[in-house]
């Protein structure tokens, strides 16, 4: 349910995810998404973006939206400026890394790691690849086994399967094994993401709270999955995308139309510029 507008300040950032929110299906910024960024910057609120995409999978945002702002790529795993320079990174860690992979596999999931600058798959012909590689523009380097010196370089690991059902149950158990050393969210009904504790969409709002100078209840928050509600909690605005699942928007403040109609678009005119000023 909406949260009270009572002492609410007026928001002056928006984050953004990416796919399904701020793009729609086909992977294309809308002409309506564009003009909706630059409503935002001509009435004083600045805009960043957070996603569970790795730095070089966000290029084709950077100039199209104008983005001055560090990006949250890998789940705010690495955060990067407009040039793709790294300004931080929180890696998973080794012990963590190897029982993910275990537990991911047992699991019976096809399992990709990135690093900050790489994505690893074992099967280039396994579930969701293609697919995966169309909306990043590049190609995964494909390896025989996920080595130490590459366990220890993830940043995110990702287990994949066409079944969402064993997608969610393997959630279920990652969280409980993993426990406080990973941080475990599905980033869509395929992929189930896991990355260090530190490395979440909720960090993501307190880390450029902090940079920009703003309480958090100066930022608002817009996304469609799971791994967003976790920024959703940390903002003092938030909105849920219309194709999101009924669990997401039960933790939103407002739900918008979906990615196919412009939702973000429609949410900066009704949710985010009525309430600037």
């Amino acid at each position: 349910m909406p949260r009270s507008y009572e002492n609410r300040s007026a928001t002056r950032l928006l984050l953004a995810d990416v796919d399904g929110t701020l793009v729609n299906d086909e992977k294309i910024l809308t002409e309506a998404a564009r003009s909706a960024v630059n409503d935002l910057r001509q009435a004083g609120i600045a805009f960043a973006i957070s996603s569970s995409r790795p730095p070089r999978g966000l290029r084709m945002l950077i100039e199209p939206l104008a983005l001055q702002l560090p990006l949250a790529a890998l789940n705010g795993g690495v955060i990067v400026n407009p040039d793709l320079s790294v300004v931080d990174c929180h890696r998973i860690g080794l012990p963590a890394a190897r029982r993910t992979v275990d537990l991911l596999r047992d699991h019976g999931l096809d399992v990709w790691l990135y690093t900050e600058s790489e994505w690893l798959v074992l099967d280039p012909d396994g579930p969701h690849v293609a697919t995966e590689a169309w909306i990043l523009q590049f190609d995964p380097a494909v390896v025989a086994g996920f080595a130490d010196p590459q366990l220890a370089r993830a940043v995110k690991i990702v287990g994949v399967s066409e079944d969402p059902d064993l997608v969610a149950e393997c959630e279920r158990v990652a969280r409980d094994t993993l426990g406080e050393t990973a941080s475990v969210a599905r980033s869509n009904a395929s992929l189930l993401d896991v990355t260090n504790p530190r490395a979440n969409k909720g960090v993501v709002v307190l880390t450029l709270a902090k940079l920009l100078g703003l309480g958090t209840s100066q930022i608002a928050t817009i996304g469609d999955m799971p791994n967003d509600v976790m920024m959703f909690a940390e903002s003092g605005l938030s909105i849920a995308m219309g194709n999101a699942s009924d669990a997401v928007q039960s933790n939103a403040d407002h739900v918008t139309t979906s990615d196919q109609d412009d939702g973000f678009a429609h949410a900066v005119r009704h949710f985010i510029l009525p309430q600037s000023v």
